[in-house]
C-alpha cells in the first residue's frame, strides 16, 4: 500500500515540454489537413443550412 502512495506522490502531472509538443504535433496534423478539414466543415454547414429551411 506504501508503494502506490509512494508512486501517487511522485508523479507531477504533464510537464511544459510535453505540453509544447503536444500542441506542434495538433498545429501542425491542421496545417497538413487544412484542406480537407474546410471542405468538409464546409459540407457540414452547407448540410445544415439546406436541412434548417427545409424545417
Amino acid at each position: 500500500m506504501e508503494q502506490v502512495k509512494a508512486f501517487l506522490a511522485e508523479e507531477d502531472g504533464v510537464g511544459v515540454v510535453e505540453i509544447i509538443l503536444i500542441l506542434v504535433v495538433l498545429i501542425s496534423l491542421v496545417l497538413i489537413f487544412k484542406d480537407q478539414l474546410t471542405g468538409i466543415v464546409n459540407n457540414i454547414f452547407s448540410k445544415i443550412v439546406s436541412q434548417s429551411n427545409s424545417v
